[in-house]
């Protein structure tokens, strides 16, 4: 297994909308690991140029076994209020517009990192990466990768207890040993499989002080969950489901 880690910087606001929450349009501080997983997919489709982008979805997702994102920096969220316009003709006489919340991030650098079974794909996302347009969470706000991403072999190991920078697999039965953490609701792959499209439960390392979010770390005591170690200084261990 091999790991593909990249700093971003973010250069805007950023929001990343929580798909339950439409009408008041709530934003993740970090990527989901559906967000990272279209992104890398969307720079190697941008950089090859040869296919459908749903193509290299396909191929990316059935490799990719983890996905992940973390703050780098503190990061502040706001609300605001948007006009959104709902019909387009004859705006003169009529109101057509909706006043809809929506919240928006701000942090200096993100770290994204992906864990793959083959990685067939590695050296060219690396080029990727550094030559095409990248963005967080929409359209609307451009991300710069700091340096050239990096490529590290990754170890699965056993442990009763993991410390961990990224967001972990939470249940009823999670035992948190230190650190502090936020649970949400995530998509952990981009496509569904079948008919389902779960948003799993993730506790995300993050504290809060005076409406700043700070990055945290956790250690957590595992029970059925998986251990992968990445060999990289700035990265460390990462759980997921086994």
């Amino acid at each position: 297994m091999r790991a593909l880690i990249a700093s971003l910087r973010l250069n805007s606001l950023y929001s990343i909308t929580m798909p339950f929450t439409w009408q008041s349009a709530l934003t993740y501080p970090i990527l989901p690991p559906s967000a990272v997983i279209g992104l890398l997919a969307n720079a190697l489709q941008r950089y090859r140029d040869d296919n459908h982008p749903l193509e290299y979805l396909d191929r990316l997702e059935s490799d990719i076994i983890w996905a992940g994102s973390r703050l780098l920096s503190p990061c502040v969220i706001r609300s605001y209020t948007m006009s959104a316009i709902t019909k387009w003709q004859d705006l003169i006489g009529g109101k057509f517009t909706n006043a809809l919340g929506r919240q928006f991030a701000f942090t200096r650098r993100l770290q994204i990192a992906a864990v793959f079974q083959e990685g067939r794909y590695l050296e060219d996302l690396v080029r990727a990466l550094q030559t095409t347009p990248l963005t967080c969470g929409d359209s609307e706000s451009p991300a710069t990768v700091e340096a050239a991403p990096r490529i590290a072999d990754v170890t699965e190991f056993s442990a009763q207890l993991v410390t961990t920078r990224f967001a972990a697999p939470y249940s009823s039965q999670t035992r948190i040993e230190a650190g502090n953490g936020e649970v949400l609701l995530m998509h952990p792959r981009c496509k569904k499989t079948g008919r389902d499209f779960n948003l799993v439960s993730f506790i995300v390392p993050l504290r809060q002080e005076r409406q700043i979010i700070y990055p945290d770390e956790l250690t957590i005591r595992l029970t059925s969950e998986k251990a992968l170690m990445i060999e990289a200084e700035d990265t460390g261990a990462v759980i997921t489901y086994p």
